[in-house]
């Protein structure tokens, strides 16, 4: 265990035992969640402090809106803002302003809270003075497809082994995963950048490291997050997430952690192979020209002999459909934001936005 005392860095400031806390949820086309994702977050157990938790609604098709308006009816801790943009930043920054209390966590409609998991981060705050604290994103599904997707962002083959998706150690994070804040410091380095479409957390917490302060991570902080429910919606947003990044990198350049350009680079070695390929079929290299370029298979077939390896193995499922879509998943979600982080390394990310959030029907959860 850690204390303040013994870390580096300015210790976020200490707020009151009785103190409140205020849940903030951007929602857009969340109709099939949101019930859920409510019911997480108005159970957690954080007494003696008063609770609120403000949605921030956007303009959706298929009766979100009207399901939120219900459910701030029937209980007076939910408070609604409207968020006409859509964009996460703008609706997080609008939920922050409209609550009232010290202590901000950042809530998502796909991720239930385990039970313990704010008293846990305050705890955790109050001892470390950290400024942002997050935990491990647990991702499950119903559906063989949505489990195949699970299986990947809980690998280190699929999302990069960052530590919100494993970590087994307490200890300074470069980002935070939702994310249990301090209002102060919140406001102190100005909020979400509402220019960043995909990637606000990641760049805010930034800002926060640079103004001295900690994020940390804990493991013992849990979150259950239902991945997207199809094959086109999880390219979307897979493609978005990537075209921002490579906004990042354009903005931030060596900040960013070097496992973001593995996928890039499979988009590279992938389209360059299928040059080879085509030259070689069409005859323009043959003899030892054609052998030479051969080698540049070799990375392709071993990341194909690694993903089937992930596909069969434990890790795979134990259904057949499990299996297939889980080959089909991982290289679907490496090329998608590889291709978009070069598209927006060379473009910039523009009005990128993540497509798969809009007019969507989801799968109900229980």
């Amino acid at each position: 265990m850690h204390d303040a005392d013994s870390l580096p860095g300015t210790d976020a400031p200490v707020v009151a035992a009785d103190a409140g806390v205020t849940f903030v949820m951007p929602v857009l086309n969340e109709r099939d969640y949101l019930l859920r994702a409510v019911r997480a977050v108005l159970q957690q157990d954080v007494a003696p402090r008063p609770v609120e938790l403000v949605l921030a609604l956007g303009p959706s098709t298929d009766g979100t809106t009207e399901l939120a308006r219900r459910l701030a009816d029937a209980d007076s801790r939910i408070v609604l803002v409207d968020n006409p943009a859509a964009d996460i930043p703008v609706g997080l920054n609008l939920a922050i302003r409209a609550g009232r209390y010290p202590t901000i966590v950042r809530v998502d409609a796909h991720s239930d809270l385990a039970p313990d998991y704010t008293r846990d981060a305050l705890e955790t705050l109050d001892r470390v003075r950290a400024a942002n604290v997050g935990g491990i994103m647990r991702a499950d599904g119903r559906t063989p497809f949505q489990r195949a997707v699970a299986r990947a962002y809980n690998s280190p083959i699929g999302l990069g082994g960052g530590a919100y998706h494993g970590g087994a150690h307490e200890g300074p994070a470069e980002s935070a995963y939702l994310g249990v804040m301090r209002r102060a410091v919140l406001e102190e380095v100005g909020m979400f950048d509402e220019s960043i479409r995909r990637g606000e957390d990641w760049e805010l917490n930034l800002r926060i490291q640079r103004a001295g302060y900690r994020v940390w991570f804990d493991p013992r902080l849990a979150v259950t997050y239902w991945p997207r429910e199809s094959w086109t919606r999880l390219v979307r947003q897979f493609f978005a997430t990537g075209t921002w990044r490579g906004e990042l990198v354009r903005r931030y350049g060596r900040r960013n952690s070097v496992r973001y350009f593995a996928p890039p680079a499979l988009v590279v070695l992938t389209v360059f192979a299928l040059v080879i390929a085509a030259l070689q079929l069409a005859g323009v290299l043959s003899g030892p020209w054609s052998l030479v370029a051969s080698l540049a298979y070799v990375p392709i077939a071993a990341y194909v002999l690694l993903i089937a390896a992930v596909a069969i193995g434990p890790g795979g499922g134990t259904g057949w459909r499990d299996k297939l879509w889980t080959l089909a998943v991982l290289p679907s979600m490496h090329l998608a934001w590889g291709a978009g982080f070069i598209r927006g390394v060379l473009r910039g990310a523009q009005d990128t936005v993540d497509t798969s959030r809009l007019g969507t029907r989801n799968t109900p959860l229980p």
